[in-house]
């Protein structure tokens, strides 16, 4: 049972860690409402019910003391006589609600003409009290009291003055309903306003975070830093963040290039060297030194390469690829091969312009070396993904090739001159973009490569 008990929080921790700022910011201005208002509510309440009914026994009690002064005893006929016009009529109609009583509790009575032949219960008290009691007919009311002492009587005489208290009551529920419906108006006034207030203090916030979608999909290079102080030193913080990263993934592409240069001569060199000497020693010699050069070759392509962590402004496809793809017209030209394009529309992607020109450029340059007569490249988008497909209608490969040929190393050409590195820089490039890469053998009979990329650009409504 403790277990479950420690467990419940962990799991309540969890699950609110990931709630919005504005969602906990409303909830705890609910709460907030939620418990101040009806304390304030309950505490008015109670006061004006105490200050009314304290102002009601005390024109009671002044009607009383009235009393109190006009009451006499006659002693010739034995009897109390009032003597003094309270002038309120009410005292003068049968079960008005409004009464008054003088007695000694034994023979001596007197009563206003209101309670008729009904009479006021009587309690001892020496001094002013007021309480309710049930009256003529049910009547509900409110009677201040007290005892007194008149000459030449003996026993105290107790006076007591009552009057209905509906319209105390009455007056106290209209009180209390308009009390409660200002809080309740108050309330979600304070609720909606609060509300305003959560969404313009977060305002930054949110620019921030379309800002960041911008860079993120390459819209923007750096984060606005015309924010609050809070955020703008923030912002200026990311955006050097963001410098320096670039700034290390341009010196890594240079020393990249940098190092394909210095590496190409003596490869070169080295190839020439071969040739002089016996060609019983050529042979392991140059198979060697072809897996340096592949190898080599393989490394500086995924270290140039700029796909992984780098979010581009996006480019148009068909202006990128124009002069590469006019290129290899002219070259399929000459080989007689027909080389058919299908473009499904205008296409944006958010790439590197050089990425995806190696990308198409080794992928039409292995199908150009292995067709008899046609190669077709068709791009298309279904507004997320790009879709390249590149098939020809050589001789293909089987299920066992296709897996082989994506391999470290591996050449797309084994058998024909050429010094590309074939499938493995387009496997390294397809999987710096988050891609994936599909071989199949083509209608036509040869090798059908697929290319998914989730790199389209998205056209965003003002």
């Amino acid at each position: 049972m403790s277990r479950l008990n420690s467990v419940w929080p962990e799991r309540w921790v969890r699950r609110w860690a990931n709630r919005s700022i504005s969602l906990r910011l409303l909830l705890a201005v609910l709460v907030m409402i939620g418990l101040a208002l009806p304390v304030a509510g309950t505490l008015l309440s109670h006061h004006y019910r105490a200050s009314a009914t304290q102002a009601f026994d005390e024109r009671l009690g002044a009607t009383l003391n009235v009393i109190m002064a006009g009451v006499t005893y006659d002693r010739i006929e034995q009897k109390l006589v009032h003597d003094r016009a309270l002038g309120d009529p009410r005292f003068d109609n049968v079960y008005s609600g409004w009464y008054w009583q003088i007695t000694d509790g034994e023979q001596h009575t007197l009563a206003s003409r209101s309670l008729w032949d009904q009479r006021l219960p009587v309690i001892d008290s020496d001094t002013l009290s007021a309480r309710s009691i049930p009256g003529p007919r049910g009547q509900s009311l409110r009677v201040v009291e007290r005892d007194i002492y008149l000459a030449p009587l003996e026993a105290p005489l107790h006076i007591s003055v009552a009057a209905r208290d509906d319209v105390l009551a009455r007056d106290i529920g209209e009180f209390q309903r308009l009390l409660w419906g200002g809080l309740v108006g108050l309330g979600v006034l304070l609720l909606g306003v609060l509300a305003l207030q959560v969404r313009w203090g977060l305002a930054p916030l949110r620019r921030m975070h379309a800002n960041l979608h911008d860079v993120e999909q390459g819209r923007a290079e750096q984060l606005n830093t015309r924010l609050p102080d809070e955020l703008a030193t923030l912002a200026a913080s990311m955006n050097a963040v963001l410098a320096r990263d670039q700034r290390l993934i341009e010196r890594g592409r240079h020393t990249a290039g940098n190092l394909a240069h210095a590496l190409k001569t003596p490869l070169s060199v080295m190839r020439l060297q071969l040739r002089q000497l016996p060609e019983a020693n050529r042979d392991a010699w140059e198979v060697e030194l072809e897996r340096v050069d592949s190898a080599v070759r393989h490394h500086l392509a995924r270290a140039s390469a700029a796909g992984e962590g780098v979010r581009f402004a996006p480019i148009d496809l068909h202006a990128t690829l124009a002069p590469l793809l006019n290129g290899l017209a002219r070259l399929a030209q000459r080989r007689d091969i027909v080389l058919r394009q299908t473009w499904a529309g205008d296409i944006k992607v958010h790439m590197d312009g050089q990425d995806i020109q190696e990308l198409v450029g080794n992928l039409m340059d292995n199908a150009l070396r292995w067709a008899h007569s046609d190669v077709q490249l068709q791009l298309e988008s279904d507004g997320q993904q790009l879709t390249l497909t590149v098939s020809d209608d050589g001789p293909g490969m089987n299920e066992a090739e296709c897996q082989q040929a994506v391999q470290r190393g591996k050449r797309l050409d084994e058998q024909r001159s050429g010094s590309g590195l074939g499938l493995a820089i387009v496997t390294d490039l397809v999987a710096l973009y988050s891609g994936q890469l599909h071989l199949s053998r083509a209608s036509a009979g040869g090798l059908k490569v697929e290319v998914e990329l989730p790199v389209v650009a998205c056209n965003r409504r003002a």
